[in-house]
C-alpha cells in the first residue's frame, strides 16, 4: 500500500448513528491538529456530513467526503484517497460488496463491524487471493463482535503457552456481566441473513459450522451452545449467547490464519452466566427463549441508546482455559461502555488507527482482528478505549 495517501482513515457512514459515535470519538480523542491522524468523514450527503460535524463538535476543517454505495465511482475514489476505510454502513451484505472490492483493488486497508458470516465467507472466497497481491488488509468484525472474544482467547492462549509450554485445548468464554443493548445494525443484519438463506440454502452449512470461515479446514465437534446447562467449572448455570455464532467462527479463523497455534483439535464455546441453583436454571431458560432483537424497544438501524445509557454500560467476559493434561488458567476482558455502541465505536476507531499507524507487518488478505493486529491492538484498546485484558488466575 502506498504511503502517499491523503488520509490515514476515512469514516464511511459518519452520518449514521454508530458512524457518528466513531467520528465523535476521533474528534474528541485525536482532533485534527498537526500531530493528529489525518481522518475524514464520509457519507451520501454533504449537508448531513456538515450537520453531524457541527453536532459532534468536530473542527470546521474536518475533511468531508461524499460517497454512496450505489455510486461505484464515488466508492472507488474514496478508497483511493486513504490508507484505511472504516465503514459502519451495514448490513454489509447489502452495502459492502463494492467497497470491499474497491479497497482490494486499491490496496487500501478496511475495517468494519460485520457479524454476517455468510457474506464474510463469500468475501474470503472472492477476494483473498487478490487482497494478498494488492496488500489490502481486510478486517471484519472490529466491534463487540468479535474483538473482546477474539483477543481474549488469543491472550489467554499466549498465557497458557508461557505458563505450560502448550496451548489450551479447550476454552470457555463466559459473559459474566453486561449492561447495554445490541445495535440496530446487528438486528438488521440478522434479518438480511435470513433472507439470504432463503435464496441460497447452501449458506446453512456455513452458518451452522464453527469452521464456516476456515475454508478447507474442519476441526473437531464443538460444545453445544444452543441449550442452557450447568457449568461445574464456575458453579453456575449458563445460557446461549446471541453473538456466539459469529464470535466462535472468528476465533477459529484466527487460529487457522496463524497456523494453528491453538492446535487443530481446539474447542471453544461462549455462553452467558446466570447463577447457581433453581433460580439460575430458570434465568438461563428465559434467556434461551428470549429474542434479544424483538419487541417494540428493539433498536432500528440509525437508532441507539442515549449518551447516559452508553456511559453506564459495561461488560465483563471470563475465559477459562484447560490443557489436555488438566492445567488451567483464566483471563478476563472488560469494557467501560455499553457493548453495542459506546465500546464498539472506540474499538473500530482504534482498529483503523492500528492499521494506519502501527506498521502491522502482515501480508494483504482477509483477516480477523486477533490474527492481524493482536497485541498491538490490545495495547491501543487498553491505552485509549477503556478495555482491560487481565490474567485472573
Amino acid at each position: 500500500m502506498s504511503e502517499a495517501k491523503e488520509f490515514d482513515v476515512i469514516i464511511y457512514g459518519a452520518t449514521g448513528y454508530t458512524g457518528r459515535l466513531v467520528a465523535e470519538y476521533m474528534a474528541g480523542q485525536y482532533g485534527t491538529g498537526k500531530d493528529a491522524p489525518k481522518w475524514a468523514m464520509a457519507g451520501r450527503s454533504l449537508e448531513k456530513l456538515e450537520e453531524v460535524r457541527d453536532l459532534i463538535g468536530a473542527p470546521k476543517d474536518t475533511p468531508l467526503v461524499v460517497a454512496d454505495s450505489d455510486d461505484a465511482a464515488s466508492i472507488d475514489m474514496m478508497a483511493s484517497r486513504t490508507k484505511v476505510v472504516l465503514t459502519t454502513v451495514g448490513p454489509y451484505q447489502l452495502y459492502g460488496d463494492e467497497l470491499v472490492a474497491s479497497c482490494v483493488k486499491n490496496g487500501t486497508h478496511y475495517v468494519d463491524l460485520c457479524g454476517e458470516p455468510g457474506w464474510m465467507r463469500e468475501m474470503i472466497d472472492k477476494h483473498q487471493e487478490a487482497a494478498e497481491k494488492s496488500g489490502a488488509q481486510i478486517c471484519f468484525s472490529c466491534g463487540f463482535d468479535s474483538i473482546p472474544f477474539d483477543l481474549g482467547v488469543l491472550m489467554l492462549q499466549q498465557e497458557m503457552t508461557k505458563r505450560y509450554g502448550k496451548p489450551a485445548t479447550r476454552i470457555k468464554g463466559r459473559v459474566r456481566a453486561m449492561e447495554g443493548t445490541f445495535s440496530g445494525g446487528t438486528a438488521a443484519s440478522l434479518k438480511e441473513t435470513m433472507k439470504a438463506i432463503a435464496k441460497n440454502p447452501g449458506l446453512v452449512k456455513i452458518l451452522a459450522s464453527s469452521f464456516g470461515l476456515t475454508p478447507g479446514f474442519e476441526g473437531p465437534d464443538q460444545p453445544n451452545m444452543l441449550i442452557p446447562k450447568y457449568d461445574k467449572t464456575i458453579d453456575s448455570w449458563v445460557a446461549p449467547f446471541v453473538m456466539a455464532p459469529i464470535n466462535t467462527k472468528n476465533v477459529h479463523r484466527t487460529n487457522f490464519l496463524l497456523g494453528f497455534p491453538f492446535g487443530e483439535d481446539f474447542k471453544y464455546d461462549e455462553m452467558v452466566v446466570t447463577s447457581p441453583g433453581d433460580l439460575g436454571k430458570q434465568a438461563a431458560e428465559m434467556v434461551a427463549k428470549a429474542n434479544p432483537f424483538g419487541g417494540d424497544d428493539a433498536p432500528k438501524p440509525g437508532e441507539g441508546p442515549t449518551k447516559e445509557q452508553r456511559e453506564n454500560g459495561y461488560y465483563d467476559i471470563l475465559f477459562l482455559g484447560e490443557t489436555a493434561d488438566g492445567e488451567t488458567a483464566t483471563f478476563c476482558v472488560k469494557g467501560d461502555k455499553d457493548p453495542g455502541y459506546g465500546s464498539t465505536s472506540k474499538m473500530i476507531a482504534e482498529s483503523a488507527l492500528c492499521l494506519a499507524q502501527d506498521k502491522i507487518k502482515k501480508d494483504g488478505g482477509i483477516w480477523t482482528p486477533g490474527a492481524l493486529m493482536g497485541k498491538k491492538l490490545v495495547q491501543r484498546l487498553e491505552d485509549k478505549a477503556g478495555l482491560s485484558f487481565v490474567v485472573e488466575s
